[in-house]
C-alpha cells in the first residue's frame, strides 16, 4: 500500500509489479464510518426482520453471484496480493463454500428449551447485536472478510468492513458481489486506516480483528472500553515437531510447502522446525525441499511462491535472515534476494536456516514471510518445551508412525488447533479457529462458534395467564 500525495487516498499496487494500480480510494473519515454505521442500522432492522429463510436465500444467491465470478476474483486475487493461482482459485472456491455454509447454518436451533419453575415454558433464543465491525488483513481478501461476514450477516447483523489498504480491489469486488443481494446499506465497505479502523470500533456492537498483534491490542483495548464483545486472531509463532520415526522425504516436503507457500505468508505457516534425535537425513531433504521451491510469476500456473506483499515487507525478511545468520544461524537454502526474479516486484528466495539459538528473536517471534528455522533436540519433552516456550499459540503439527505417542504429545502443546502428519496451514471453515496465548483473543471463529460470536442469549419465561 502507497499513499499518494493527497494523504486521504489509499493506492493498491500488484507486489509482482508495484506499477500497477490495483485500486484506489479516499480514506473514509470518521464522519464517512458514522454515516455507514447509521444506514447499516436501518438496513439491519429490516434485515432481522425478514427471519432465516429469506437470510438463507439471499446468501446462497451471494455465493452464485461470486462463483459465476470466479475466475475474475482469481485473476484479481493474484495480481492485487501475489498468491499464486492455484491457491487463488482455492480461496474463491472456499469464500463460495463460506457463503453457502452459513446460509444453511441460519436455520440451525437458536437456543433451547429448559423445564420451568412454574408451569409454563423456558427457553432461550439467540438474537444479533446489530451492526458488526470486521478489521481485515490482505492475506486472505475474499476468505478472511467473509468467514466473519457470512456468520455476521447469517445472525442478522448489518456489517461495517475495513479492509486492508492492500486489499481494496478484492473488498470492492466482495461489496459488489454482495450489493446485488442483500438490502441496501446492510454491507459496507470502508476502505482506510488507523484512522478509519478506530472509528468502525467505536460505532458497532461486535468486533472482529484479523491483523498484527500490534493492532489487534488496540483494537481489543478500545472494544473492552466500549463495552462491545471482541476476538482477535493475531498470528504465531508454529512449530512443527518431527519425531525420530518420520518419514524424511514426505515430512520435509510437506512442511516447506506449509512455511514457504504463498512466501510465507500465514498466520499458520510452518515458522520452527523441530527436530527430535540425531535425524541429518530429515534436515538434508527439508533443506532440498526448500531449495527447489524457488519464487515464481504467482499467474504461472504448478508454483506456489509468489511475491511479497511489499518492499517494506521483503525488507524486514532480509533483515530477519541477517540477524539469524548474525546470531549464529547456518543457511541451509535461500538466504536473500532471489536472482533472476521473475518481475520488477517485491521477490526473496525461500530460506531455511540452522543452528539458530533458541532464545533468539527469529526464535520467539513471528516473521511473516518465506523464513523458518530448523532446532535440533535430543527427546520429545525437550521438543514439547521449545514448542511451548514462545508467546504465541495458534497452531502446531506432530509428524511420525507412534500414534500413542503423537496424541500424548499433542496433548501437551499450547496452541488452539494441532496438526497430526499435516501441515500446520490449512484451515476448516466449519470447525471453530482460533489460538491460545497471545495468538488470539475472545471467542472462536468459523463454523458454528461464528454463529454464537455474533449473536447474543436471552431467557425468555412465559407463565400462562391466570397462573
Amino acid at each position: 500500500m502507497t499513499r499518494s500525495k493527497n494523504p486521504a487516498t489509499l493506492t493498491s499496487t500488484s507486489p509482482h509489479d508495484p506499477s500497477d494500480v490495483v485500486a484506489a480510494h479516499r480514506a473514509a473519515t470518521a464522519a464517512d464510518v458514522h454515516s455507514a454505521a447509521e444506514r447499516a442500522r436501518a438496513a439491519q432492522a429490516e434485515w432481522w426482520s425478514v427471519g432465516a429463510a429469506k437470510r438463507a436465500t439471499a446468501l446462497d444467491a451471494a455465493a452464485s453471484a461470486l462463483e459465476s465470478r470466479a475466475d475474475e476474483a482469481t485473476a484479481l486475487i493474484v495480481r492485487e496480493v501475489g498468491k499464486p493461482v492455484v491457491e487463488a482459485r482455492g480461496e474463491v472456491g472456499r469464500t463460495v463454500s463460506i457463503l453457502r455454509y452459513y446460509a444453511q447454518a441460519g436455520f440451525s436451533a437458536d437456543g433451547a428449551t429448559y423445564p420451568p419453575s412454574m408451569s409454563g415454558y423456558l427457553f432461550t433464543q439467540r438474537r444479533p447485536h446489530g451492526l458488526a465491525g470486521l478489521i481485515t488483513p490482505w492475506n486472505f481478501p475474499l476468505a478472511i472478510p467473509m468467514w466473519k461476514a457470512a456468520p455476521a450477516l447469517a445472525a442478522g447483523n448489518a456489517v461495517l468492513l475495513k479492509p486492508s489498504p492492500d486489499a481494496m480491489g478484492a473488498a470492492d469486488l466482495l461489496a459488489d458481489v454482495l450489493g446485488t443481494v442483500l438490502p441496501h446499506g446492510l454491507f459496507n465497505v470502508l476502505p482506510g486506516d488507523g484512522e478509519t479502523g478506530a472509528a468502525v470500533v467505536s460505532s458497532c456492537d461486535v468486533v472482529s480483528f484479523t491483523g498484527s498483534s500490534a493492532v489487534g491490542r488496540q483494537v481489543i483495548v478500545a472494544a473492552a472500553t466500549a463495552g462491545v464483545p471482541v476476538q482477535a486472531e493475531m498470528g504465531g509463532q508454529n512449530a512443527a515437531i518431527v519425531l525420530p520415526d518420520a518419514d524424511a522425504r514426505r515430512t520435509a516436503t510437506m512442511i516447506a510447502a506449509a512455511a514457504m507457500g504463498y512466501a510465507g505468508q500465514k498466520c499458520t505457516a510452518t515458522r520452527r522446525i523441530i527436530v527430535v534425535g540425531d535425524r541429518s537425513d530429515m534436515v538434508e531433504a527439508l533443506a532440498e525441499a526448500v531449495a527447489a521451491m524457488a519464487p515464481r510469476d504467482p499467474a504461472e500456473p504448478g508454483h506456489v511462491v509468489g511475491p511479497m506483499i511489499s518492499e517494506h515487507a521483503r525488507q524486514r525478511v532480509l533483515d530477519a535472515i541477517a540477524a539469524g545468520i548474525a546470531g549464529g544461524g547456518r543457511v541451509l537454502a535461500g538466504g536473500g534476494l532471489a536472482e533472476a526474479p521473475p518481475g520488477p516486484g517485491w521477490y526473496v528466495r525461500p530460506t531455511l536456516l540452522d543452528g539458530v539459538p533458541c532464545d533468539h528473536q527469529l526464535a520467539r517471534e513471528e516473521v511473516f514471510g518465506p523464513l523458518a528455522i530448523v532446532l535440533r533436540v535430543d527427546d520429545v519433552d525437550e521438543a514439547v518445551a521449545l514448542a511451548n516456550s514462545v508467546r504465541y499459540g495458534l497452531v502446531g503439527s506432530v509428524h511420525g508412525r507412534d500414534l500413542d505417542l503423537i496424541l500424548s504429545l499433542s496433548a501437551r502443546l499450547q496452541t488452539g488447533l494441532v496438526k497430526v502428519n499435516a501441515p500446520t496451514s490449512g484451515v476448516d471453515f466449519y470447525a471453530p479457529f482460533g489460538g491460545d496465548k497471545d495468538s488470539s483473543y475472545g471467542q472462536r471463529e468459523q463454523g458454528t462458534a461464528g454463529l454464537d460470536f455474533y449473536s447474543t442469549t436471552r431467557t425468555i419465561a412465559v407463565v400462562p395467564h391466570g397462573d
